[in-house]
């Protein structure tokens, strides 16, 4: 299918959508330009497939402001508690700490100028409505378009209906979307009134021109005709237009084959995009073989029922929710709803079990974006798992197997939320209970991430004592290394090396090798450094890094290079240290690790004043105060994560005075979380800067100096 002209189409994050085909409405576009001049919440409103996501779009493109304009996508949410997640992802924020999404968008829009799309909120009006009213009290600089079939009857609304198309508009819509067939129509009377018929509603129009390559424009009229008489007994002049959208469709569901109507209804159950693997799995049998399904799928693709669309995972479907609402109807009316919605569970539980396992592989970051893409069905799995009375024990494992996601790619907070959830659920079987330690360590390490260390500590000893009482190694093993990763962030060295080790012999034991283990080595060699064991570090975190290197995997080797550099720059290697950081920040930044990104950011400030250029660094260091508030307590809180900026702050006054200090520290703080990283990769790029006379070249006096805390050396 084109680029939809019912606006019920993909995308989501940073307009424009120029490229999009866009046929009329310059008078709505320019209407709808005026209107967000003048009030900072419009509201387009309209039947469903009438085009108002794609005129917000349009209009979101051409007069977006300085910091851009966003469009959050609220079709596939079902849950009123994750509107603001939506947001929080649509606008790219990652965020470790406990504080409410809400917050989180509060503190980051706080200094933007930027234009909000909201798009399709009829089904979640009241918690839209309390979302955009607290942000625009908050925000003066923020204005917000939102789209749905509803206003949100929030104070200083307007509301801007959308009309359907002009006759003029329709036919020229038909015509535009006949010729992306291969098709000449030509602008003629049973064209006109076709497009008069369908009430110039361009999702119609567009269904009606995916079937001119079998029936031509008179053919379509007097069928449709057909279908209006029956059932309107020939009344069309008090046909309202959502009757007349849901005619088409179904007129158009009709002229399908019962294959075409089988898969369109059990298509239905996906939320948002899916590919075809998970098509041919969850729709296939019972009429239809999985290897009929791309034969069936190409038939709904070229009649407009689906799109295509090209992603970072790959070739995706979608189906348009208007299109999707009909389907979903036939699968309830077939008896068949139950099952489905099973099978569709089933296929992204088994998917969350591949790419856990392939995480661990030179397929990490096809990985990421893979569960990236299919959130919204792994969500849809999740609530399915967690309310159906049998499904406790999926859920939980559903949950605890994307670890990798919640842990490494920056999603800690909607993680715990469905951590937190399974592991309330009580179990009796066996199954059940090894499902549910996982999600008991794993909700550990998230809290531990976030900075939480009560309800961490809690669900650790729960998830350790649970695990002895049913003789679990593998939860044992998993509980005692996040146990001891809780006890290096608050600073007890000694017990933190005793658990690590003890933790890493049981993986040995049981032959658990991964991501997690390797994880484990890298914390356990970060207590050896922060001890003042430079030579066992740097050992270790090799250690660490030729096993990643082998299996190709990337994101725990991130923190390895995090440990070389620092082992580089006490040895008095800030070159080294340099690459090494460099190469560590371009990772973490690619897996929107917030955490090691920011970690990376400090250390590099630490080498930069330590090659001469305080300004710099005092720039660094602003930066990544910064990026603190949306990781957690800065450096854990911890002493010994702090020395390195400690270090730098001390050296770097004594440089440029206190004033010049806080004025390049304010400079890094205003750039902004992509700058920043720009900024620190590019400083890379660019070489080590030029050093002050009598500095050039001359190894460190204080090398080999190992940065306990108050280890103030200068």
């Amino acid at each position: 299918m084109q680029a939809d002209q019912s606006g019920e189409g993909p995308g989501a994050g940073n307009l424009p959508l120029e490229t999009d085909v866009f046929v009329g409405r310059c008078a709505e576009l320019a209407s709808l330009r005026q209107a967000l001049e003048v009030s900072r919440l419009v509201t387009v409103t309209g039947v469903g497939g009438v085009g108002k996501s794609r005129l917000a779009a349009r209009v979101a493109a051409q007069c977006a402001p300085r910091d851009g304009a966003w469009r959050v996508e609220l079709a596939p949410v079902r849950d009123p508690a994750f509107v603001d997640y939506a947001v929080v992802e649509a606008l790219g924020l990652t965020d470790h700490t406990t504080r409410p999404p809400r917050e989180t968008l509060l503190a980051h829009l706080a200094d933007q100028r930027l234009l909000l799309v909201l798009d399709g909120v009829e089904h979640l009006v009241d918690p839209c409505a309390a979302l955009v009213n607290d942000l625009l009290t908050r925000l003066p600089d923020l204005r917000v378009l939102a789209v749905g079939r509803r206003p949100l009857a929030v104070t200083g609304e307007r509301v801007f209906p959308l009309a359907p198309l002009g006759e003029d508009e329709a036919a020229r819509l038909l015509v535009d979307r006949a010729a992306h067939q291969g098709l000449v129509v030509e602008d003629g009377r049973e064209v006109r009134a076709l497009c008069r018929r369908l009430d110039g509603i361009p999702l119609a129009v567009e269904l009606a021109a995916g079937r001119l390559r079998a029936l031509s424009p008179a053919q379509l009229l007097d069928r449709l005709e057909d279908r209006f008489r029956l059932l309107t007994g020939g009344g069309r002049d008090v046909l309202p237009r959502h009757r007349t959208l849901r005619t088409a469709i179904g007129w158009s569901h009709e002229l399908c084959t019962p294959e075409e109507r089988l898969l369109w209804s059990r298509l239905s159950v996906f939320c948002g995009q899916f590919d075809l693997e998970a098509a041919e799995y969850v729709c296939s049998g019972g009429g239809l073989d999985a290897d009929d399904v791309l034969d069936v799928l190409s038939e709904l693709l070229a009649q407009s029922v689906l799109a295509r669309e090209e992603t970072a995972a790959g070739v995706r479907y979608r189906m348009l929710d208007t299109v999707r609402a009909y389907g979903a109807e036939w699968l309830e009316a077939t008896g068949d709803a139950v099952r489905l919605r099973c099978r569709h569970r089933d296929w992204y539980v088994g998917l969350a079990t591949w790419c856990e396992l392939e995480w661990f592989s030179p397929r990490q970051q096809e990985v990421a974006a893979r569960i990236e893409a299919e959130l919204p069905n792994l969500r849809r799995a999740l609530d399915h798992c967690l309310t159906e009375p049998d499904g406790a024990s999926l859920g939980q494992y559903l949950a605890g197997s994307l670890w990798f996601y919640w842990a490494g790619c920056g999603r800690l907070s909607e993680g715990r939320h469905w951590l937190e959830q399974a592991v309330r659920l009580e179990l009796g079987q066996t199954a059940g209970e090894q499902s549910r330690l996982k999600a008991l360590w794993v909700l550990g390490y998230v809290a531990i991430l976030q900075g939480d260390t009560v309800p961490a500590l809690a669900a650790l000893q729960e998830c350790r004592e649970e695990a002895e009482r049913v003789a679990n190694a593998t939860a044992v093993a998993y509980a005692e290394h996040r146990a001891g990763c809780l006890a290096l962030v608050t600073d007890d060295m000694a017990r933190a090396e005793t658990l690590l080790r003890s933790a890493l012999e049981r993986y040995q034991e049981i032959g658990e090798l991964n991501s997690n283990v390797l994880m484990g080595q890298v914390e356990l060699a970060m207590t050896r450094a922060f001890q003042g064991d430079l030579p066992d570090a740097v050992r270790l975190s090799e250690d660490v890094r030729r096993v990643c290197e082998d299996h190709g995997e990337r994101w725990a080797r991130t923190y390895a290079l995090y440990v070389l550099a620092y082992a580089a720059w006490s040895e008095g290697d800030p070159v080294r240290a340099r690459e090494l950081l460099t190469e560590c920040l371009s990772a973490a930044h690619a897996f929107h690790d917030l955490l090691g990104s920011v970690l990376t950011i400090e250390l590099l400030a630490l080498v930069t004043v330590t090659e001469g250029d305080a300004a710099e660094a005092a720039l660094l260091q602003g930066a990544a105060a910064a990026m603190w508030p949306s990781v957690g307590l800065p450096l854990f809180g911890s002493a010994y994560f702090h020395a390195p900026h400690q270090r730098c702050e001390a050296m770097a006054r004594e440089q440029l005075g206190d004033e010049r200090y806080e004025e390049c520290a304010g400079q890094g703080a205003r750039l902004g979380r992509e700058a920043a990283v720009s900024r620190a990769l590019g400083q890379a790029c660019e070489g080590p800067p030029p050093r002050p006379p009598g500095r050039a070249g001359r190894r460190r006096a204080d090398a080999q100096v190992v940065l306990r805390p108050g280890n103030q050396r200068a």
